[in-house]
Protein backbone atom coordinates (compact mmCIF):
# COMPACT_ATOMS: atom_id res chain seq x y z
CA UNK A 1 0.00 0.00 0.00
CA UNK A 2 0.84 3.44 -0.69
CA UNK A 3 2.81 5.32 2.31
CA UNK A 4 0.16 8.34 1.73
CA UNK A 5 -2.60 5.72 2.09
CA UNK A 6 -1.53 4.86 5.73
CA UNK A 7 -1.44 8.19 6.68
CA UNK A 8 -4.99 8.74 5.46
CA UNK A 9 -6.00 5.71 7.63
CA UNK A 10 -4.40 6.70 10.82
CA UNK A 11 -5.88 10.20 10.19
CA UNK A 12 -8.97 8.52 9.44
CA UNK A 13 -8.56 6.31 12.70
CA UNK A 14 -7.97 9.04 14.99
CA UNK A 15 -11.10 11.82 14.23
CA UNK A 16 -13.02 7.93 14.65
CA UNK A 17 -11.54 8.02 18.04
CA UNK A 18 -12.43 12.32 18.74
CA UNK A 19 -16.01 11.12 16.84
CA UNK A 20 -16.97 8.18 19.81
CA UNK A 21 -16.78 8.19 23.28
CA UNK A 22 -13.98 6.80 25.16
CA UNK A 23 -12.78 3.63 25.38
CA UNK A 24 -9.67 5.42 23.21
CA UNK A 25 -9.24 1.88 20.41
CA UNK A 26 -8.94 3.78 17.76
CA UNK A 27 -6.37 6.40 18.25
CA UNK A 28 -3.89 3.31 18.77
CA UNK A 29 -4.66 2.33 15.30
CA UNK A 30 -4.44 5.17 14.17
CA UNK A 31 -0.96 6.03 15.33
CA UNK A 32 -0.42 2.05 14.32
CA UNK A 33 -1.29 3.15 10.50
CA UNK A 34 0.37 6.51 10.45
CA UNK A 35 3.40 4.69 12.08
CA UNK A 36 3.41 2.13 8.87
CA UNK A 37 3.26 5.24 6.42
CA UNK A 38 6.40 6.52 7.60
CA UNK A 39 7.96 3.03 7.33
CA UNK A 40 6.89 2.74 4.01
CA UNK A 41 7.64 6.18 3.17
CA UNK A 42 11.66 5.43 4.71
CA UNK A 43 11.27 2.51 2.12
CA UNK A 44 11.22 -0.10 5.28
CA UNK A 45 7.56 -1.61 4.41
CA UNK A 46 8.23 -4.21 2.48
CA UNK A 47 5.23 -6.49 0.86
CA UNK A 48 1.27 -5.58 1.47
CA UNK A 49 0.79 -8.40 4.17
CA UNK A 50 3.88 -7.28 6.06
CA UNK A 51 2.68 -3.81 6.08
CA UNK A 52 -0.58 -5.34 7.61
CA UNK A 53 1.34 -7.56 10.27
CA UNK A 54 3.38 -4.71 11.20
CA UNK A 55 0.13 -2.01 11.21
CA UNK A 56 -1.14 -4.60 13.80
CA UNK A 57 1.75 -5.56 16.05
CA UNK A 58 2.56 -1.54 15.69
CA UNK A 59 -0.96 -0.75 17.30
CA UNK A 60 -1.10 -3.21 19.98
CA UNK A 61 2.71 -1.76 20.85
CA UNK A 62 0.32 1.42 21.24
CA UNK A 63 -2.38 -0.05 23.21
CA UNK A 64 -1.50 -2.57 25.77
CA UNK A 65 1.08 -0.39 27.32
CA UNK A 66 -0.74 3.11 26.90
CA UNK A 67 -4.00 2.55 26.95
CA UNK A 68 -4.87 1.79 30.79
CA UNK A 69 -2.92 4.74 31.50
CA UNK A 70 -4.59 6.69 29.27
CA UNK A 71 -8.05 5.70 31.13
CA UNK A 72 -6.69 6.04 34.48
CA UNK A 73 -5.56 9.52 33.43
CA UNK A 74 -8.42 10.63 32.50
CA UNK A 75 -11.06 9.05 35.15
CA UNK A 76 -8.68 10.90 38.15
CA UNK A 77 -9.76 14.31 37.43
CA UNK A 78 -11.56 15.98 39.99
CA UNK A 79 -14.90 15.44 37.93
CA UNK A 80 -16.49 14.39 41.60
CA UNK A 81 -15.60 17.31 43.52
CA UNK A 82 -17.10 19.76 40.91
CA UNK A 83 -20.56 17.76 40.92
CA UNK A 84 -20.67 17.40 44.77
CA UNK A 85 -20.19 21.36 44.44
CA UNK A 86 -23.08 21.62 42.29
CA UNK A 87 -25.04 20.35 44.55
CA UNK A 88 -24.88 23.62 47.03
CA UNK A 89 -27.40 25.86 46.95
CA UNK A 90 -29.64 23.68 45.43
CA UNK A 91 -33.22 22.88 47.02
CA UNK A 92 -34.12 19.60 48.36
CA UNK A 93 -37.64 18.02 49.71
CA UNK A 94 -37.82 17.12 53.45
CA UNK A 95 -39.43 13.01 53.09
CA UNK A 96 -39.19 13.11 56.52
CA UNK A 97 -39.78 15.21 59.65
CA UNK A 98 -36.07 16.51 60.51
CA UNK A 99 -35.59 18.41 64.22
CA UNK A 100 -32.41 20.82 64.33
CA UNK A 101 -29.41 18.84 64.66
CA UNK A 102 -30.82 15.32 63.24
CA UNK A 103 -30.57 13.03 60.09
CA UNK A 104 -33.55 12.61 58.06
CA UNK A 105 -33.85 11.91 54.42
CA UNK A 106 -34.61 14.42 51.56
CA UNK A 107 -35.25 14.12 47.75
CA UNK A 108 -33.07 16.20 45.25
CA UNK A 109 -32.82 15.77 41.81
CA UNK A 110 -35.13 12.76 42.15
CA UNK A 111 -32.64 10.69 44.45
CA UNK A 112 -33.42 10.53 47.72
CA UNK A 113 -30.40 11.42 50.17
CA UNK A 114 -29.67 11.27 54.22
CA UNK A 115 -29.97 15.13 55.29
CA UNK A 116 -29.43 16.93 58.14
CA UNK A 117 -31.11 19.75 59.54
CA UNK A 118 -28.17 22.68 60.54
CA UNK A 119 -30.54 25.07 61.03
CA UNK A 120 -31.96 26.20 64.19
CA UNK A 121 -35.73 25.27 63.57
CA UNK A 122 -37.50 21.99 62.58
CA UNK A 123 -38.27 21.12 59.04
CA UNK A 124 -41.35 18.95 58.00
CA UNK A 125 -41.98 16.67 55.53
CA UNK A 126 -42.70 18.44 52.28
CA UNK A 127 -41.18 21.67 53.13
CA UNK A 128 -37.82 22.66 51.08
CA UNK A 129 -34.24 23.33 52.24
CA UNK A 130 -31.10 24.65 50.59
CA UNK A 131 -28.04 22.73 50.71
CA UNK A 132 -25.31 24.15 52.10
CA UNK A 133 -22.84 21.70 52.08
CA UNK A 134 -22.22 18.02 51.61
CA UNK A 135 -20.78 15.73 53.37
CA UNK A 136 -20.38 11.83 51.91
CA UNK A 137 -24.16 11.25 51.29
CA UNK A 138 -25.26 13.59 53.49
CA UNK A 139 -27.06 17.15 52.33
CA UNK A 140 -26.40 20.08 54.96
CA UNK A 141 -29.94 21.83 54.96
CA UNK A 142 -31.15 24.66 56.18
CA UNK A 143 -34.98 26.07 55.73
CA UNK A 144 -35.32 27.97 52.64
Amino acid sequence: MAWWLWVLLGFALVMCELLTPGGFFFLFFGLGAVAVGALVWLGAGGPAWLQWFLFSLISLGFLVPLRGRLLRRMATGDDTAARVDALVGQVAVLLDDLPPGEIGKAELRGTAWNARNEGERALRRGQRGRVTRVDGLTLWLQPE
